[in-house]
């Protein structure tokens, strides 16, 4: 870090540089250590793309419940809030009996307030469940999770981009931790990072390559084949496939390769008003080669030389990256993909200042958990005093919402009785044509429209069925076999007999109901549109 940082600065600078902060090499106490390991890990929350853009987020593997509350301590301290603990840990005041000494906290007494302060009144497992979902949902509001055991077998969360491991681990535990960030969710996410801070890997080198000693001597090569990579190897592999994938992109593009011969290619003639349209996927491969280049070579722009680049190479890439950013930013605008929402601002501001007022809160209805068609059928004309005051004040307004809302309805229903509810559509198209029409007065269309509301709400109500249709399904049944009683009561009655639990998308309790509708009904067409009827009945 601290080359990466000084790089270009001479010997005699850098000497100074180290006589102030030499102190860094006496660590002397754990808290000090601590604070360095805090220090690196808030870097890279402001640093590392994964990290500092709010898609990936970060596990702390500390070596103690203790230790773990020091963390959390000194990230609160450091103001890193989007942090939690996950332990085994549930405090009670049984734990801190006979700790006080008069002399400061000891270390019980310290995890017991650190952690309530941290639960804030809420239980253990309803901190750690709604913790737990953050961090899996929404990584931006919980950055990191600072754990000892918990949490490193068989939690998944794809969003986890990097583990800090500051715990001895080896084997099976070390295996496990490590898969915590292998599980990829997105384009910007190539690998998960795993960062040592107890030397677990003595010789990072040897680890690549020797995978049965030390770290995982419990294991044979071919279990963990492939779990880890040197990170250098792996990021000049990916910056080198990303250079050569945009470069491919641009082949086409005809000499000399500049701004006209671009926006030619990836626009295309202005004159043909469809080359535009059909050039955007070019587009978007452009400005996702774009970002992917921009990543990878973020990633290795302070360790080229480490990576294995020589000068000559690294200012040719270094102009590379500047060229197609430029390349993307000229075809955006070129091609009016690119909107620049700044310019936005103050007419938005100004639109909300100055048109968003706030009044006295009013009940502006009183529909609470029921439709304004249910209201209708209850209250008849009453019920449209309800709608609120901009609605009421406008008779089209008023009209074309009952009409909305009882088409609603209509299409809602319709697969329970198609016959019924094309009926009661086709009503309603010629109350819509005769109000356009003006062919009636608005009061009389009101009461055509609540008389049409009831019908729709209690299809019942709206024709005399013969008493022994007493149900729903027996009275759709009914509408749609030609208003055949008899037919309509035996199918109703072969379906309950034969309907098994839980029958609908089992394909063998379907084909039992179809084969009984066979020996009632013989056209095929018909015995299909009951047999879906049927399915959309819920007393069946």
């Amino acid at each position: 870090w601290f080359e990466a940082k000084t790089k270009g600065m001479n010997e005699y600078a850098k000497a100074e540089l180290k006589k102030r902060w030499g102190t860094m090499q006496k660590l002397l106490s754990s808290r000090e250590r601590l604070e360095q390991i805090v220090a690196d890990i808030i870097f890279d929350m402001g640093t590392k793309d994964r990290l500092q853009n709010g898609r990936g987020n970060a596990m702390l593997v500390s070596g103690s419940i203790y230790q773990a509350c020091k963390y959390y301590e000194l990230f609160q301290n450091e103001g890193f809030t989007q942090c939690a603990i996950v332990t085994s840990y549930k405090p009670s005041p049984k734990d801190i009996k006979g700790e006080s000494t008069g002399e400061g906290l000891t270390e019980k007494l310290r995890q017991y307030d650190i952690y309530n302060k941290m639960l804030n009144g809420k239980t253990p497992e309803d901190f750690e469940d709604e913790a737990k979902r953050k961090f899996v949902d929404e990584p931006a509001q919980m950055k990191l999770l600072i754990v000892v055991d918990k949490l490193l077998t068989g939690f998944d969360a794809p969003a986890a981009s990097y583990l800090y491991i500051d715990k001895s681990m080896q084997d099976h535990g070390l295996f496990q931790a490590i898969c915590r960030v292998n599980r990829l969710d997105g384009e910007d996410k190539e690998y998960g990072y795993i960062v040592d801070y107890k030397k677990l890997f003595d010789s990072i080198e040897g680890s690549m390559h020797d995978y049965t000693s030390d770290a995982f001597d419990g294991y044979e090569k071919a279990d963990v084949e492939g779990l880890l990579k040197n990170r250098l190897t792996e990021a000049k592999e990916d910056l080198d496939e990303a250079l050569e994938a945009i470069k491919m992109l641009c082949e086409p593009v005809e000499p000399p390769k500049d701004t006209p011969q671009y926006i030619r290619f990836f626009c295309g003639d202005t004159s043909d008003k469809v080359q535009l349209k059909d050039n955007e996927q070019q587009r978007i491969a452009l400005y996702k080669h774009v970002a992917h280049l921009v990543r990878s070579y973020a990633h290795l722009a302070n360790e080229m030389e480490q990576a294995g680049y020589k000068p000559q190479e690294i200012e040719q890439i270094k102009t590379d990256v500047k060229h197609y950013e430029d390349v993307r930013k000229e075809i955006k605008i070129a091609s009016g993909d690119y909107i620049d929402l700044k310019l936005y601002e103050p007419a938005m501001r100004h639109l909300i200042d100055t048109y968003i007022s706030a009044e006295e809160s009013e009940k502006i209805s009183a529909f609470d958990d029921m439709t304004l068609i249910q209201l209708i059928v209850e209250r008849g004309e009453e019920a449209l005093e309800t709608l609120p005051k901009g609605i009421r004040r406008n008779k089209q307004s008023m009209a074309e919402t009952i009409e909305n809302n009882l088409r609603k309805v209509i299409i809602d229903e319709m697969p329970t009785n198609p016959k019924y509810f094309e009926d009661m559509s086709t009503l309603l198209d010629e109350l819509i044509k005769e109000r356009k029409l003006e062919a009636a007065a608005y009061e009389a269309y009101l009461k055509k429209v609540v008389d049409l509301a009831k019908k729709v709400q209690n299809p019942s109500s709206s024709a005399a069925y013969p008493q022994t249709l007493n149900s729903k399904s027996k009275r759709a049944l009914y509408d749609n076999l030609g208003k055949n009683e008899v037919l309509a009561l035996a199918v109703d009655e072969a379906v309950r007999y034969t309907k098994k639990d839980d029958w609908r998308g089992n394909h063998f309790k379907e084909k039992e109901i179809k084969n009984v509708l066979k020996t009632i009904i013989q056209d095929d067409d018909l015995r299909i549109t009951i047999f879906e009827l049927i399915r959309n009945q819920s007393e069946y």
